[in-house]
């Protein structure tokens, strides 16, 4: 087993060239558009996820929020299956890229928050200063606002980051434990394999909800500005 616990974080390259182009393509293959009559059971499945989703997420927005529909679900789609990919053996997440995650939370929270400021500007910049602050702490309370606002698009990138490459760090760190434990103790060994198991399952489910929070918190976002 590679000894450098970031190995799998690495891009990787062919010819000198990043394949993460590739990579990031991949996932829409897994979702194609059916010419049937009657859909498969896959994209039957698929089709129920995204409209259940969709009623969730869409019904706490406005009309106007409602437009953004087809990008929420678009970006669901692809944080879930990129995380989920990321789960194989010899594979690679893009997702647990700051940059990346940096790249789609920018440009998602920017436009959310200049919708607001032309849709409805006396209440974005509202949220500046509530009602009924004291005449002293509204510089003091105007900058802290001012802060968290631009703060909510790299918490959201650092949260999906920090998830991601939490839990494929202690997959990797109990997968070796496990190698190294077999040739000593094979009680311990199972155990340790036993919990892997466990940790695999979790990460599963911690891929789709990651990709859940992020969507629903761009909604949020979208939401407080429509």
């Amino acid at each position: 087993m590679n000894e450098n616990l970031f190995a799998s974080f690495i891009t990787p390259m062919m010819f000198g060239l990043p394949l993460v182009t590739l990579i990031v393509l991949f996932p829409s293959l897994l979702f194609p558009t059916s010419n049937r009559l009657v859909n498969n059971r896959l994209i039957s499945l698929q089709q129920w996820m995204l409209q259940l989703v969709s009623k969730q997420m869409m019904s706490i927005l406005t009309p106007k929020g409602q437009t953004w529909a087809l990008m929420l679900m678009s970006l669901i789609l692809f944080i879930g299956s990129t995380n989920l990919l990321g789960l194989l053996p010899h594979s690679f997440t893009p997702t647990t890229q700051l940059s990346m995650n940096l790249g789609m939370a920018i440009p998602l929270w920017a436009g959310a928050v200049i919708t607001g400021f032309r849709n409805k500007t006396k209440a974005s910049l509202a949220h500046f200063l509530p009602q009924g602050t004291p005449t002293p702490l509204i510089p003091m309370l105007v900058i802290i606002e001012t802060i968290s606002l631009f703060i909510q698009p790299v918490a959201l990138a650092v949260r999906l980051t920090a998830n991601i490459t939490a839990g494929h760090l202690l997959i990797h760190l109990i997968g070796g434990a496990t190698l190294a434990l077999m040739s000593i103790n094979t009680t311990t060994a199972l155990i340790t394999f036993i919990i892997l198991i466990l940790l695999t399952v979790l990460e599963f489910a911690v891929a789709m909800i990651q990709a859940y929070v992020f969507t629903l918190l761009v909604s949020l976002y979208l939401h407080d500005n429509t």
